[in-house]
């Protein structure tokens, strides 16, 4: 389970996180709970730098009254330093996740604070937190630009709610003494309340600095609900056991979330490897394929148009989404192994000699051998392999035979097919849908799967000339590479 405390941005704010990423030229340290904001090209229009850091400056002035009154002795207690302690390693190795959620056991150190503490120790808590988080990164990042009108905004936005609710709960409660339910439920209410607050503090501030729409910014990150109803009852489970178990058994749950932090921002890390690591698989792909494009000027339109068919075979079928989007893949790769082939062979000119053939019957199993290398996700290596096998086992490389043939590579093939006898730039004569569809039936059976050339004559029925004969197929449209990347990583992670 992960506990989402504050995104990088706000509380929990996809919206936010979006357009703070947008709007920095720098790289900034921009928490709510820990993280930075990543530079990005353009600056955005109508900003308020000034006003956002006065703003922040009055709310921390507003403050200083409540903590000079407030009993110094709230400071050395030894729950506040566990909880600061606390506080500050998880905002600093908190970890972005799915790029909105930071997973941090801050915010239960901070309810900690205001449930079981005060006043003085709730607003120091998240301030000296986000102090040694600020210098940190700025050592870190030591030689590159790094705007200190985060700090104030950081602090307005995480020490003063935090601040306000511990002084709501000692007007309801007082402190908790023994976890009862009224105690707990008034925590719960304070919690929501310090979380409503922060967000739109941060928002409010986050405009103001890097420029928005206020009203865009202020609306609520409504599928991110269930997470922080999740935090808060969390949150109230722990210090209901704090209560119950003491200050020993209670820092020894902060300090287990505190780990579980840790790993989450090892388990993140390995993701972004894995992402990088993904990218760098398909752009070689999508290189081969362009390079293979310019030997044989059709490769890269032909992919994409058996990539769709497939994809829609695989749909007219009643496949899930999952195996479509695998038809489609194999389609937009099924013929990547063709790379190693002479130039004689690809350019279609002369006789072909015998080792020419052999080279043709080797490209599936030459593709299938580069797939699994470059570490695209296995299924779709084992149907570029198997592409060219007939129902008859009369195929190649391997000469399977009926069910033997995994089931995409079969769509696969008849979609590539039927896009070879209805194109214009192949060696062919040219067919219509209708003359393809019947040579397709011809050869079902044997060659071909019967079922699913039925479903592709079933598919095509109604359509127009555009789908028929898809001329003007596009592989980049069709490979929509970042959303190959992301499938690639939630498979690896599964």
């Amino acid at each position: 389970m992960h506990t989402p405390c504050l995104s990088r941005q706000s509380p929990c704010s996809q919206q936010q996180a979006q357009r703070s990423a947008e709007t920095d030229r720098a790289s900034n340290s921009l928490q709510g709970g820990g993280g930075t904001v990543r530079p990005v090209r353009d600056a955005p229009a109508a900003v308020h730098p000034r006003a956002a850091v006065t703003a922040a400056l009055l709310l921390l002035l507003a403050a200083s009254p409540v903590l000079l009154l407030a009993p110094a002795e709230e400071l050395y207690d030894p729950l506040t330093l566990v909880l600061a302690a606390g506080a500050t390693v998880s905002v600093l190795f908190a970890s972005a996740w799915e790029g909105a959620i930071d997973i941090s056991a801050a915010f239960v150190c901070f309810m900690l604070a205001v449930a079981f503490v005060g006043p003085a120790a709730a607003f120091a808590i998240p301030a000296v937190a986000e102090l040694v988080t600020f210098v940190v990164r700025r050592y870190q990042r030591a030689g590159r630009r790094y705007r200190t009108s985060v700090l104030p905004i950081n602090l307005a936005a995480t020490a003063v709610p935090n601040l306000l609710a511990a002084l709501l709960y000692g007007k309801l409660v007082g402190k908790v003494e023994n976890g009862e339910p009224d105690e707990l439920a008034a925590l719960a209410l304070v919690a929501v309340a310090f979380l409503m607050l922060n967000y739109a503090l941060l928002s409010t501030l986050l405009t103001l600095l890097d420029g928005g729409d206020m009203r865009k910014a202020l609306q609520p990150p409504r599928e991110l609900l269930p997470s922080l109803a999740l935090t808060v009852a969390l949150t109230v489970s722990i210090v209901g056991a704090f209560a119950q178990l003491g200050l020993a058994a209670g820092a020894f749950l902060v300090l287990i979330i505190v780990a579980f932090t840790y790993m989450s921002r090892l388990v993140v890390i390995a993701r972004e490897r894995t992402e990088q690591y993904a990218a760098m698989s398909w752009g070689v792909l999508s290189s081969l394929v362009r390079a293979l494009d310019r030997r044989d000027g059709r490769t890269a339109r032909h992919s994409a148009a058996v990539a769709a068919f497939a994809r829609d075979i695989a749909l007219e079928c009643g496949m899930s989404k999952r195996d479509a989007e695998l038809a489609h893949t194999a389609g937009l790769l099924h013929d990547i192994g063709r790379f190693a082939l002479p130039d004689r062979v690809m350019e279609r000119h002369g006789t072909l000699t015998q080792d020419d053939w052999e080279a043709i019957h080797q490209h599936p199993e030459l593709g299938a051998d580069l797939l699994r290398d470059l570490g695209v996700y296995g299924p779709v290596a084992e149907i570029v392999r198997a592409h060219h096998e007939r129902i008859d086992g009369r195929g190649y490389p391997r000469r399977l035979k009926g069910d033997a043939i995994p089931e995409i590579a079969r769509i696969v093939a008849v979609a590539e097919v039927y896009d070879t006898l209805t194109t214009q730039d192949t060696y062919r004569d040219r067919m219509t849908s209708f003359q393809a569809i019947t040579e397709l039936r011809r050869v079902a059976g044997r060659q071909l799967d019967e079922r699913f050339v039925e479903a592709l004559a079933s598919l095509l029925a109604g359509r127009g000339m555009d789908y028929r004969h898809a001329d003007t197929a596009d592989f980049d449209t069709e490979l929509a590479i970042e959303g190959r990347i992301a499938d690639s990583v939630a498979l690896d992670s599964s």
